[in-house]
């Protein structure tokens, strides 16, 4: 298994929740990571980035809310979720691309992790 996420589970509205995407790539430090999310009879969006470089990006849904990360020794990119909102409910999936192309298409996915936000 190149990558997996964890961390996803039921929370409160409000809440926050961390998710991990943990990689068996070499060299981990030149993927670039994104984090997708898939709700029911929906189609699969980019919610944040993290680039081989450090630089992050965000949905404009998530901005502000979510924090991306990684960490290159642990091979891990990390998902941070605070003041969640009953539409960030959604399975939630990691992705690695090695260079050029679009995080849409990557090299790899992991499976996803479900997160549900309630009132």
């Amino acid at each position: 298994v190149q990558l997996q996420a964890f961390g996803g589970g039921l929370v409160q509205a409000g809440g926050s929740l961390n998710l991990s995407c943990a990689a068996s790539l070499r060299p981990f430090s030149r993927y670039h990571m994104g984090w997708f999310r898939q709700a029911p009879g929906e189609q699969r969006d980019l919610v944040a980035a993290i680039l081989s470089g450090g630089d992050a990006s965000f949905a404009d849904s998530v901005n502000g809310r979510f924090a991306v990360s990684r960490d290159n020794a642990k091979k891990t990119a990390y998902l941070r979720m605070t003041r969640l909102k009953l539409e960030d409910t959604a399975v939630y999936y990691c992705a690695a691309l090695l260079a050029g192309g679009s995080l849409y298409e990557p090299d790899y996915w992991g499976q996803g992790t479900q997160v549900t936000v309630s009132s």
